[in-house]
């Protein structure tokens, strides 16, 4: 480590990645303004660009010197409780820049952190000599570019990050922004802007990926986009009165984070944002189990007819709180006969763990519900008899995962969080799926902001004091914390698998996603759907999935998460039980990841090994058009031979037209093969390769 002071305003430091590609620039303008630049192999990708902090008490964003730089190299390795990987090499080199303002007297760090695959770096509040508090306005960092590139985003939205992907110029985002119905007009009159993480393309054909690592105690961002100058402008998520964040000193901001290579795999295999998180703050890991898991919940989202509710009686009429005087839909699935044949079907396919969706009181009257009426978790419904389903459930080696929709109450979750919890582990449960759909409760917050990110972390906290897993959906957005409490297994946090029942997901979809949301951390995607013509449910439904059959195997591998749905009906499964049979092997959680083929929105292919066997496993999925997909197995070990099973497209698969054509057939491959495999259009194919 180095210390270096007095140094001059309009003196700049920087500070190169260990391979020496990525160069890392900072200085202060003649205004005191600090400015950044980022350079990969000689080509400046990132101009000067601002940065800085405005709130009300004060402003850290100009009248600037430098008055001391620390720089270190860091090279260690970290063992994930679960994840891509086995070990995860950490290796760096640090730049900190001690800052400091005049008229009124301010001290602010900005450090960086340079690795070969990227840049992070975040601002560090020390204590002040004025006031320690501050409530902020914005945040001006800038990402100013040096060319008209492709981008890969979503609108920016503070509330829901559902959408389809779009891919167009960074000059045409406004343009394209304008199919986006909901896009909120708040949002319209202060410009336009899209979320993060969110992915570019260079003329050159380098690839950017932006977004935030250790969201804690702080809005998650969008950006702001100026066509005219090429530029991003980070755009904090505030509540309803303009406030982003209200801040105690000291504090650090999360990190701003670039995963950057001029090889589209590299973004995939990237760990940057997991780096940039700290360590497992749980000691004791070893009842976090990666899961498989079956559910009482696509029999509800393919037709009108179930429910999650148990009565259609909206508990209206003042006095009625008993639920067993109430009568009962008759089309509530989530009743004790239904759940055990879930549990008989895991159980008999080896199936970790079964969902249950809609099995306690609050379900009634959602419309009511949002004038502050409770979800109760600790109160089953009358038709769901708890104490029968756990003990079946334990006697059949099957877990039951429980479901929190708080209906976006999360006030009223977090008073109810602790009885919750331990009715769970009274109960058996070690995993809840939570939900927070609609407007959130308290009124003047929104999905992304200060408040919900605190709320979301500390369930996360909270729930590891329980030993409980964590599958969040409607959350904001993961930014990696996923390393800190290892508990969290997954997030929605995106338009996942449950879409395919209201319009579809295009084949595409699943081709970005990797590249964009799932760097924040695993998706519970739902993957697993066989059948896949929702008017094969007679409801009068006629959307169909972007997918065919063999593709959905192939989700497992490319969309990796150590929860996995099998999300079908046990019927589907029993259809196409040779199909089924790659779901029942796949495993959830690997020792080494290669990723073999990748094109943002086009296509992935990757090979993973099992964390417990040395099998391998590879999975390949393409966009709209099909493919012939070349798959290297250069990554099995020298001097082995294998068999792998493919599951895959039969000749004349189509998503739309043939989406259930498949074959399994079987090969002899070592390192020496290299394989063409043919993709139907929207399609994919999943192999099982074992040692012979």
């Amino acid at each position: 480590m180095s210390l270096l002071s007095g140094i001059a305003a309009g003196a700049s430091v920087g500070v190169t990645s260990p391979s020496g590609d990525i160069s890392l620039n900072f200085d202060v303008d003649k205004s005191g303004v600090p400015l950044y630049s980022i350079d990969y192999k000689g080509r400046q990708l990132v101009a000067p660009s601002r940065m800085g902090l405005l709130a009300d008490e004060t402003a850290f964003t100009d009248g600037f010197s430098i008055t001391g730089v620390d720089t270190v190299t860091v090279d260690r390795s970290w063992e994930p409780v679960w994840g891509e990987y086995s070990s995860v090499r950490d290796h760096f080199r640090e730049l900190a820049v001690n800052l400091r303002g005049e008229n009124p007297e301010r001290e602010l760090t900005v450090r960086f952190r340079v690795f070969d695959d990227g840049v992070g770096f975040r601002y560090e509040l020390p204590v002040q000599k004025g006031s320690n508090y501050l409530t902020l306005r914005d945040e001006l960092t800038e990402y100013n570019l040096t060319s008209d590139n492709t981008v890969y985003y979503i609108p920016g939205d503070y509330d829901t990050d559902e959408y389809i992907w779009s891919e167009t110029a960074l000059t045409d985002i406004p343009a394209a922004l304008e199919k986006y119905h909901k896009h909120t007009e708040a949002q319209r009159a202060e410009g336009k802007n899209i979320q993060t993480p969110m992915l570019m393309k260079t003329p050159d054909s380098v690839y950017v990926n932006i977004h935030e690592a250790a969201l804690v105690g702080y809005p998650a961002m969008l950006l702001d986009v100026d066509t005219d100058n090429l530029k991003f402008k980070t755009h904090l998520v505030p509540d309803r009165l303009g406030v982003s964040a209200y801040l105690q000193m000291p504090f650090n901001t999360p990190w701003r984070t670039f995963i950057i290579s001029d090889d589209a795999r590299d973004i995939l295999a990237s760990q940057l944002i997991m780096n940039l998180n700290e360590p497992t703050a749980i000691e004791d890991t070893s009842w976090i189990k990666p899961m498989k898991f079956v559910g009482v919940w696509w029999e509800m989202f393919t037709g009108n007819v179930k429910t999650w509710a148990y009565s259609d009686d909206p508990l209206a009429k003042p006095g009625v709180t008993d639920y067993s005087k109430l009568p009962s839909n008759g089309r509530h699935p989530a009743n004790t006969e239904n759940v055990k044949r879930y549990i008989d079907f895991a159980a008999e396919h080896g199936i970790d763990g079964v969902l249950v969706e809609g099995w306690n009181e609050g379900w009634e009257d959602w419309a009511s519900y949002r004038k502050n009426r409770q979800f109760l978790f600790d109160k089953p419904y009358p038709d769901f008899d708890l104490p029968l389903l756990r003990d079946y459930a334990r006697e059949k080696g099957v877990k039951l995962i429980m479901h929190h929709e708080t209906a976006a109450n999360a006030a009223d979750y977090d008073f109810q969080l602790d009885r919750a919890f331990k009715f769970m582990k009274d109960n058996n449960y070690d995993a809840v799926k939570t939900g927070y759909v609609g407007a959130i409760i308290p009124r003047s917050e929104h999905h992304t902001s200060q408040w919900m990110v605190d709320h979301v972390n500390r369930v996360a906290e909270r729930a590891a004091e329980y030993q409980i897993m964590v599958d969040s959906h409607e959350a904001p957005r993961p930014t990696g914390l996923c390393r800190t409490y290892p508990n969290w297994l997954a997030q929605e946090s995106a338009r996942g698998g449950e879409f395919e029942s209201m319009g579809g997901n295009p084949p595409s979809h699943t081709c970005i996603l990797p590249f964009t949301r799932l760097k924040g951390g695993p998706m519970d995607y739902t993957p697993g759907l066989f059948e896949t013509r929702m008017s094969y449910y007679g409801e009068g439904k006629d959307s169909q999935a972007g997918t065919t059959l063999a593709r959905q195997l192939a989700l497992y591998l490319t969309m990796p998460s150590p929860i996995q749905m099998a999300c079908d009906l046990p019927e589907n499964y029993e259809r196409f039980a040779d199909a089924f049979q790659f779901i029942k092997d796949v495993p959830v959680d690997w020792s080494d990841s290669h990723y073999l083929e990748a094109e943002p929105n086009r296509y992935i292919t990757v090979a993973r090994r099992d964390k417990n066997s040395d099998d391998w496993y590879v999975g390949a999925i393409t966009g709209d058009d099909g493919r012939t997909a070349t798959i290297d197995f250069s990554f099995l070990p020298a001097g082995a031979t294998y068999e792998a099973t493919i599951y895959e497209d039969a000749p004349g698969a189509h998503w739309k037209d043939n989406p259930q054509a498949y074959r399994i057939r079987k090969v002899t491959v070592t390192p020496a093969t290299v394989l063409a495999q043919p993709l139907a259009p929207g399609g994919g194919a999943a192999m099982r390769i074992v040692k012979k």
